[in-house]
């Protein structure tokens, strides 16, 4: 069965990592997907192996820190569909700093993309979504928002600001019959996170922390992804699902 047969989907950050496995199943789910990434090869070559395989998808190079970018998406999509059914709202990036000599430059270039980006595409969705009937929205939290750890305090900052965003949005966008969710991934093996996975005494710590004793994959969280995307969750907002093992579980 096709979960998502005929749905309009959009997948930012789909160039590679946790967006690109999102992009991928919720295409072989039936979706028309909209992959959008900073990264424009990348966004090339995943549309074409997705062409390759016979999807629907549209790629777009698009900046969610560039309010011009996101307007322009929302264009196309609008012009093409009149709708969207899903949104993921899942490009991010990392700044690994020591907090107290972190740079402004380092922590705006954090902000625009983790949080104004995300609010953007929120924002900009609406409308799209609106005109769905049944919309879902789904944002990329962070177990991170939750948990403190060394070198990672700012991008902690921006990932518990979207499990807020996506409390409040979920009441505001209720009454449009639009679902807002959130995904909490913890330690997922994807290139953000190969360096830092690669020192075993790092990487020993973690999974010491973690209950299932493994590291996450792309495609665990793409999962969790079409659950929210799905009618399965049709009475399920303002929730945030953890993606980590059961590393939040612990103390």
């Amino acid at each position: 069965m096709q979960r998502l047969k005929d749905k309009i989907a959009l997948v930012t950050g789909s160039g590679a990592g946790i967006g690109r496995a999102v992009a991928k199943l919720f295409a072989e789910e039936g979706a028309h997907v909209y992959l959008t990434d900073v990264d424009g090869e990348a966004v090339t070559r995943a549309a074409a192996e997705h062409s390759a395989r016979g999807h629907a998808v549209t790629g777009m190079t698009v900046d969610v820190s560039r309010g011009q970018d996101v307007s322009a998406l929302m264009r196309t999509i609008e012009k093409a569909h009149r709708r969207l059914d899903v949104v993921v709202n899942n490009a991010g990036i990392n700044v690994r700093s020591d907090f107290r000599t972190m740079s402004d430059a380092d922590w705006v270039r954090l902000r625009e993309v983790n949080l104004d980006g995300i609010i953007r595409i929120a924002r900009d969705a609406f409308p799209l979504l609106k005109a769905s009937g049944r919309g879902s929205l789904v944002n990329m939290a962070s177990i991170m928002g939750h948990r403190g750890m060394r070198t990672l305090a700012a991008y902690g900052a921006t990932k518990g600001a979207i499990s807020a965003l996506t409390r409040g949005l979920a009441v505001e966008y209720g009454p449009y019959n639009i679902r807002v969710n959130a995904l909490a991934p913890g330690f997922i093996e994807t290139a953000l996170t190969e360096r830092v996975l690669k020192i075993k005494a790092f990487s020993d710590a973690l999974l010491e922390q973690t209950p299932l004793k493994r590291f996450g994959t792309a495609e665990d969280v793409a999962l969790a992804a079409l659950f929210f995307a799905s009618d399965e969750s049709a009475f399920i907002t303002g929730a945030e699902l953890a993606v980590d093992g059961g590393m939040a579980a612990g103390l």
